[in-house]
Order: structure tokens, then C-alpha cells, then sequence
């Protein structure tokens, strides 16, 4: 729809979510139509969907305005008009989430969040235009993802788990803190290849000694390393994104082609990540 609304390209990227939420709510749900978006102070949440006090008609999204990064709160309002139109009768008081709930995409975790960030993704991020910036077979760079999260108003997280999703090379994207693994999401080809990693009620596991990962500290930002054997045993570039925003380190492992049969299909991981909005 947004595809034929901003046909010739202009305005179509960043998504105005708030105006989308609200036009097409009133378009297509009159009677209970999203009335309200705004920012509040919602503690421990992230984001929630709010039907409108009695008397009144409609929904609220608001969102945590706590929350510095613009492309996180992006995210979360996608996500909250995500829950709008798929959950909103099955939970007539409302949804309240967390931050958690926000950067969970794997199949098993709570089902409507999982569902409500598939669709922000989609709303933020269509894979139609995402390939066109980011061909399926490049290796990006962290500037190349970063121009792709400014044109689509999200985080360079949320730009790389996107980009991962469908890329062909064999990437991992590794999440830790304090020396051990938190979460990672591999691409497809990794996943076949054996390059993933297990973490769903397993112990902890650490990062190797040799990676960006064992020896970044809070506040560096970006580095780059190329390694032999760090990451599966095998030749790997590591590039790590460290945030003062956040208590974790964020390492992407581009890998070789693999020169070996692969392994079969291996399931992913349960706990594993598919999109993060944050810086």
C-alpha cells in the first residue's frame, strides 16, 4: 500500500508511523480507530497499547519517552501498531511491553511479540527496497548499514539483524556481555554450515579469547579486526559494535565461503534475535 501511495519514491522512507497508524486505523477501523500516540512514562516498559478510557473510543500507542534513540522508539511504535492490528481483540485491556519483548523475533518467544516485531520490521524495513541498498550477496560494511538504518529510521541493530535475515553470505551475529555469549543469530548459510551457536538453557558460553568481543570495553564504539581462527575455528572478519548506551557488546563475524559439504539443516536456536532496535 505504501509502495503505491509514494509511488515516485518521495516520502516513502523513513515510515511515519504515528500518521500510518492513525490514517489507516481511521481508514479501515472507524469505530476503534487509534487516536492517540505519545510519549509517557511507562517504568519498565518499552511501549504498550492502551484502549481508551471508558466512555471514550479508540486506542493509544504510547511509548517510553525515557528512551533516547530515535529508531528504537520507531520501533517500538511499529511494534505497538503491529499488536493493534493483530491482537487488540484478543486482549481488549490493552498490551504492555517490555524491552525484551521488542528484541525477541525467533519463533518459539511469546507469540503475539513475535508476530508484532515481524511486522514492524515489514512496516519499517520491506525487504523489497532492503535488497536494492544491500544485495543479498554483499559484505557489508557498518557504514552500509548505517545508511540503511537513517533511511528507515531505525538502529544500526536493527539494520544489521535485518540484513541478516536474508543474506546469502555466511555472517553470525553475536551478542555478549561480560565475556559470555547472550544470544547470536546466524544466517542461513552459517546455520547450514554449522556456524551458530546454542544458548537456550545451556551454560553459559564464552566468547574466545582472541575476538573483539573478549577484550572491547564499554564506550569504545567500532572495531575491526580479521581474524584466523577466533569465531568456528576458521578465517573470519569480526567487526564489534560497543554502545555507552548499553551494557553488551555486539559482534558481526563475516566467514569464508564454505569449502565443505554442508552439515545438514540445522534448527535454529530458540532464544536466538532477529531484530533489535537500538543503537
Amino acid at each position: 500500500m505504501l509502495d503505491q501511495v509514494y509511488a515516485d519514491g518521495v516520502g516513502r522512507f523513513p515510515a511515519d508511523v504515528p500518521v500510518i497508524a492513525r490514517d489507516f486505523s481511521a481508514h479501515k477501523f472507524a469505530d476503534d480507530a487509534i487516536t492517540l500516540v505519545k510519549g509517557a512514562n511507562l517504568g519498565r516498559f518499552d511501549g504498550a497499547l492502551y484502549r481508551a478510557p471508558a466512555g471514550k473510543s479508540g486506542w493509544g500507542i504510547i511509548y517510553n519517552d525515557s528512551i533516547a534513540s530515535k529508531g528504537r522508539i520507531n520501533f517500538t511504535l511499529a511494534h505497538e501498531f503491529g499488536h493493534y492490528l493483530l491482537h487488540r481483540l484478543a486482549h481488549p485491556d490493552g498490551i504492555e511491553c517490555g524491552q525484551q519483548d521488542m528484541v525477541r523475533w525467533d519463533s518459539t518467544y511469546r507469540e503475539i511479540e513475535q508476530q508484532a516485531n515481524c511486522f514492524a520490521a515489514g512496516l519499517l524495513m520491506p525487504l523489497n527496497d532492503f535488497r536494492t541498498q544491500i544485495p543479498a550477496k554483499a559484505r557489508p560494511t557498518l557504514d552500509d548499514l548505517a545508511s540503511c538504518g537513517e533511511r528507515y529510521g531505525v538502529s544500526l541493530m536493527a539494520a544489521t539483524l535485518r540484513w541478516i535475515e536474508y543474506a546469502e553470505r555466511r555472517s553470525v551475529l553475536v551478542v555478549s556481555r561480560d565475556g559470555f555469549i547472550l544470544w547470536a543469530r546466524s544466517s542461513k548459510s552459517a546455520l547450514k554450515t554449522g556456524a551458530y551457536y546454542r544458548t537456550l538453557n545451556r551454560a553459559p558460553i564464552e566468547v574466545p579469547t582472541a575476538s573483539l568481543a573478549a577484550i572491547a570495553g564499554s564506550g569504545v564504539g567500532r572495531l575491526v579486526a580479521e581474524h584466523d581462527d577466533a569465531w568456528f575455528g576458521e578465517p573470519s572478519t569480526e567487526v564489534a559494535l560497543v554502545s555507552d548506551n548499553y551494557d553488551f557488546t555486539i559482534s558481526l563475524v563475516h566467514l569464508d565461503d564454505a569449502d565443505w559439504p554442508p552439515w545438514g539443516e540445522a534448527e535454529e536456536e530458540a532464544d536466538t534475535f532477529d531484530l533489535m532496535r537500538r543503537d
